[in-house]
């Protein structure tokens, strides 16, 4: 394994980064995980993908549209800079639609990378569900790039045992080209969801939202910017973080909005449940605005669940932990309702359910 050279949690942009949990998992020695990768890919109907430390797995493949060959998408960043190599993508033409596409990324130890590269032509669209189990060091790039009138719908789940997961997702939004990008934490690894999406078309749409579940000394972490470039752009960033015990959950969302992007719609909603007094959550939304005709917000707020709510439920025959599971179901499922397709929405759902099961 080479040297990582990893940014310092001295930069403002790293300060929140569990970076020693991302070399603890890079320098483990593959194991067998018990897994069988069938058991990862939700019940629907679409193309398949599996990779196992990052290399292909044809036998739990079913390929379709999407392909697998080598990238080198160029990156800056300094973890997405590490991803070239064979990785997947998927090309669609003006039109086209792919729906219920899933990448399964299960790891045994050690680091991996993959690039992941996704073009869609004018009126394409498709959706896309990812997964992510196992242990080590899990590194993805994504560039993603919209034309006019194309639709994207990417569901994230974070499901590994241990280790970390670090992605990092680069995007150019066309004109009246939407794309959702929901992220659920919900495994017992680290992580960190990196964002930069540029709105680069008149009336284009980005939303990039969802929520981190933490416990233990766990800590997850996410750090999306949207940058407007063209008018009637909206956007908007929806998380919601859960903590427990002595872990950390982070967030810190950026809107941009540039000279001449105007009429732009974006709004930023950052909310922290603390399950007990020793867990921590950040949070940090940030507007640079350089246009003047804008409508653009943001919220945050951290909090315990509500003692009056949880007596209201006591006197309904409610046992505590029944009570403390219904209200933070609720609180996750703002960010989940979110997700476009049922099948796909309730999976994440049972996700969390399992993590309160375990939490609470």
């Amino acid at each position: 394994m080479t040297t990582l050279e990893l940014p310092s949690v001295r930069d403002e942009a790293w300060r929140w980064a569990d970076l020693k949990a991302l070399r603890a998992a890079a320098e483990t020695e593959p194991r067998p995980t018990g897994i069988d990768p069938e058991d990862l890919f939700l019940d629907l109907d679409g193309p398949r993908l599996c990779f196992v430390d990052g290399a292909f797995e044809p036998a739990h493949s079913l390929p379709g549209r999407v392909t697998v060959s080598r990238l080198a998408l160029g990156s800056t960043h300094p973890l997405g800079a590490l991803t070239e190599g064979e990785g997947w993508a998927i090309d669609l033409p003006a039109e086209a639609a792919v729906t219920n596409i899933q990448i399964v990324h299960l790891g045994s130890g050690g680091e991996s990378h993959l690039p992941a590269r996704i073009v869609l032509a004018e009126d394409a669209v498709a959706s896309l569900v990812e997964t992510y189990a196992g242990v080590g060091w899990a590194n993805r790039l994504t560039r993603i790039s919209l034309g006019r009138g194309a639709r994207l719908m990417r569901s994230v789940r974070l499901l590994q045992a241990e280790g970390f997961v670090s992605l990092r997702d680069e995007a150019e939004v066309g004109e009246a080209a939407s794309l959702v990008t929901m992220v659920l934490g919900a495994g017992a690894m680290s992580s960190r969801v990196d964002g930069a999406v540029t709105i680069t078309g008149k009336g284009g749409f980005a939303e990039m939202g969802g929520a981190l579940l933490t416990s233990g000394a766990q800590k997850q972490e996410a750090a999306v910017s949207v940058r407007h470039e063209q008018v009637e752009g909206t956007s908007r960033q929806l998380w919601r973080a859960v903590a427990k015990d002595e872990s950390a959950a982070s967030v810190a969302a950026r809107v941009e909005v540039a000279r001449g992007a105007q009429q732009t719609d974006g709004e930023q909603s950052l909310r922290g449940l603390l399950l007990n007094r020793g867990a921590i959550v950040n949070l940090k939304p940030e507007l640079e605005i350089f246009a003047d005709d804008v409508k653009c917000a943001h919220g945050a707020a951290v909090g315990e669940l509500d003692a009056m709510a949880l007596f209201y439920l006591a006197s309904r025959g409610i046992d505590e932990a029944r009570a403390k599971a219904l209200m933070t179901h609720a609180f996750v499922g703002d960010a989940l309702a979110r997700i476009g397709e049922e099948a796909v929405r309730e999976a994440f759902a049972a996700d969390a359910d399992r993590w309160l099961e375990m939490a609470l």
